[in-house]
């Protein structure tokens, strides 16, 4: 499986103590199978920083690696659910008390931000919330929150973006 990664940086070996703690699925490397979402965050970030590159790496991974359950925690998730919402939400307020290896699932991204925002602070149940998540074009992204995970990334290439 072929996955990228949007940043301002290269990145040829991911790096746990450089990852951002309260994301979706917890301090981890994300990637994606969308190279065009991949582009998207990697623009964003440029963005934001004010400056520097907007770059986009490239990573290879065994499919067999997501069958390894007696080896790594896995968690999936098919689409937004409730499970799915919770998890999310637990993570972003960096309540987290699970781990995982490696999360995979649809990408809460800045648009979606709004509706997570109104189920969080009560005004949005969470059937509403999700019903209105499903009207999104929803994105993957795989979560690679452990070392050990991590070490099956092989790096290919990378490519600048204009």
């Amino acid at each position: 499986m072929i996955l990228y990664h949007g940043s301002t940086v290269k990145v040829m070996r991911p790096a746990l103590v450089k990852c951002r703690p309260n994301t979706d699925f917890g301090k981890g490397f994300y990637t994606t199978t969308s190279l065009d979402q991949a582009k998207k965050w990697a623009k964003l970030k440029q963005q934001r920083a004010g400056n520097g590159n907007a770059i986009v790496s490239t990573f290879e991974i065994d499919d067999e690696l997501f069958n390894r359950t007696n080896e790594f925690e896995i968690l999936q998730f098919t689409g937004p659910d409730e499970k799915w919402l919770n998890f999310v939400t637990n993570n972003r307020k960096g309540n987290s008390v699970t781990h995982y290896d490696i999360v995979f699932g649809p990408v809460a991204n800045d648009r979606l931000f709004a509706t997570i925002t109104l189920f969080e602070q009560g005004i949005l149940s969470v059937d509403a919330a999700i019903e209105q998540l499903k009207t999104h074009r929803l994105f993957d992204q795989i979560s690679f929150n452990s070392q050990k995970a991590l070490d099956y990334l092989q790096y290919i290439d990378m490519e600048k973006q204009v």
